[in-house]
């Protein structure tokens, strides 16, 4: 489908509750002339062969590059069989090549610098910016023909993220909102065309600013154990198969605060607290 004047994706309605609206692999570029691969998608067969399907309906252009976004399995879990297909170099952040080349042969990876171009065709370039938060090598990448920011698991389209380290996850969202962007193409989740798209990065950053005040209310009234934070911000009728990954965001949060020197614990068991 495509979703841009030069971006088009393959959807994978898969049913993982951490996936609302399921995943999507984008290529970038002219499929007249030359284009780019994002993500490659999970190790298994249906997901590869709806990547190739789309990739066939594109017309096979060549390939400039597969880029990576960042190493979960569902973003680089199909790397071998889309390699097998495109045969072109994949570019990624430096911390992921030894793991990525082992895939495909050291020779087939070059290390991506945070702001360098990838072409993927006359005109079209995606620029890559280094995005830590939600896993520690994550990249984003912005197309700046079409205004539109390829996301990976930093933004996505029906829902908030996970993430591993909130402090870096804010300046990352903060690096993200210079860019001029009316099109988010997220690893999960519908695209967010113009003009939700442009609304949807200072979304985020209030969301978790609005999450941080509910955890520091929680605090205040005395609640010191995650899952009850849990209980206490979240909706009661929560996904079960998303109360871990709510518990893990408390956490992120209280992680932050306590950089900050605003939180601190006792640490057998964890009990949380208001420093004084």
């Amino acid at each position: 489908m495509q979703v841009s004047a030069h971006a088009y994706s393959v959807h994978i309605a898969d049913t993982a509750a951490a996936h609302p609206g399921g995943s999507n692999i984008f290529f970038a570029g002219d499929p007249s002339e030359s284009m780019v691969i994002v993500d490659t998608g999970e190790h298994d067969r249906e997901w590869t062969r709806q990547i190739l399907d789309g990739y066939e309906e594109l017309g096979r252009p060549p390939i400039t590059a597969i880029t990576i976004t960042h190493a979960h399995s569902d973003h680089i879990g199909g790397l071998d069989r889309i390699f097998e297909v495109v045969q072109a170099p994949v570019r990624c952040h430096p911390k992921l090549a030894g793991r990525l080349g082992a895939v495909v042969g050291a020779e087939n990876v070059e290390r991506l610098r945070s702001g360098e171009r990838i072409r993927a065709c006359d005109g079209v370039n995606l620029t890559a910016i280094f995005t830590p938060g939600h896993e520690e090598a994550h990249v984003c990448y912005y197309m700046a023909r079409d205004r539109a920011m390829f996301t990976g698991d930093t933004v996505l389209g029906g829902s908030s993220s996970t993430v591993q380290d909130l402090s870096d996850y804010m300046a990352s969202l903060q690096r993200l909102s210079r860019y001029r962007v009316e099109v988010i193409c997220p690893g999960h989740g519908p695209v967010a065309p113009a003009p939700r798209g442009a609304r949807l990065i200072p979304w985020y950053i209030r969301h978790r600013n609005e999450r941080e005040e509910q955890v520091l209310s929680a605090l205040q009234k005395g609640i010191s154990d995650v899952d009850d934070m849990v209980r206490d911000i979240y909706p009661r009728n929560l996904n079960r198969g998303l109360r871990r990954a709510a518990a893990r965001n408390v956490m992120a949060h209280l992680d932050k605060l306590m950089k900050e020197g605003r939180v601190e614990v006792d640490a057998r068991p964890p009990i949380y607290r208001l420093k004084s």
